[in-house]
């Protein structure tokens, strides 16, 4: 019997009594806490909208949650439906989506995450939505506009309802020439409007200039801007802003500027 235990490896036992008195202490207090904070009363709301666009005001935020839920503040945590706070908040097509919080200060925090719209569109029923950056559209707000580009034109996908996704592939490729507008800075000044002609093109409406710009479809982004590019650089310099009414870039390794008085093409090669 004492051969026996002077095998058994005394620390070994103690560590693993240590560790399990210790998980029961931690159990308990997580216990002891978990009932406090369910008897904790909220003393403060705080509602963080983080992002440039304001679709979402504080005063959207706190007339739902009266409106559905009463006053928060003075309120236990037991008592705060909180999942149904968020499901309502999610519920505003503008929300992307909401996350409610509170510490154990009574402080309860909502953070909010808008949908950031990316393009303004008018369909040719003369509807009229925008389209944020993952490809949903959403209804136009009634106090906030954001500065977007529009498109308009022969745009035949209509909005839907609710959080409608985009299926054509006109408006897919108008999302993208957006989104690609939006990361230069200097596109960004010149871009004013896309439009989508008769012939399901997508051309493009200057701020500087009268001349029409034919993109065609939004492949190639890259190689059709560098010939803008170049356009703008080596061309407009030589004769001047009136003398095309119009630049396409569709075709491969070309830039085809359009003459105003003659409605003569004149076609001018680049090296790619």
């Amino acid at each position: 019997m004492l051969k026996r235990l002077k095998h058994i490896r005394w620390k070994r036992v103690l560590l693993l009594f240590v560790w399990a008195a210790s998980l029961s202490g931690l159990f308990v207090l997580m216990s002891f806490i978990s009932v406090k904070s369910n008897d904790l009363a909220c003393r403060d709301l705080v509602v963080i909208i983080p992002g440039e666009q304001s679709f979402v005001a504080r005063q959207d935020i706190d007339q739902l949650i009266l409106e559905k839920h009463g006053e928060v503040v003075g309120r236990t945590l037991k008592s705060l439906p909180i999942h149904d706070i968020e499901a309502d908040l999610r519920s505003i097509p503008f929300i992307e989506n909401a996350l409610v919080n509170m510490d154990m200060n009574g402080k309860v925090e909502i953070r909010i995450n808008q949908r950031e719209a990316v393009l303004r569109v008018i369909n040719r029923k003369g509807e009229d939505f925008y389209l944020d950056k993952n490809l949903i559209k959403i209804p136009l707000s009634n106090h906030y506009a954001p500065n977007v580009l529009v498109a308009n034109g022969m745009i035949n996908e209509d909005y839907g309802s609710g959080l409608d996704s985009v299926q054509s592939d006109v408006l897919k490729g108008l999302y993208a020439i957006a989104e690609y507008v939006e990361q230069d800075s200097i596109w960004e000044a010149q871009i004013e409007q896309l439009y989508v002609n008769r012939d399901g093109e997508i051309e493009m409406v200057p701020r500087v200039g009268s001349h029409q710009i034919i993109l065609g479809n939004a492949d190639s982004l890259d190689l059709k801007f560098e010939k803008l590019r170049l356009f703008y650089k080596h061309i407009v310099p030589k004769v001047g802003w009136d003398t095309y009414k119009g630049v396409n870039l569709s075709f491969a390794n070309q830039i085809v500027c359009i003459r105003k008085e003659e409605n003569l093409i004149n076609n001018n090669s680049i090296n790619q």
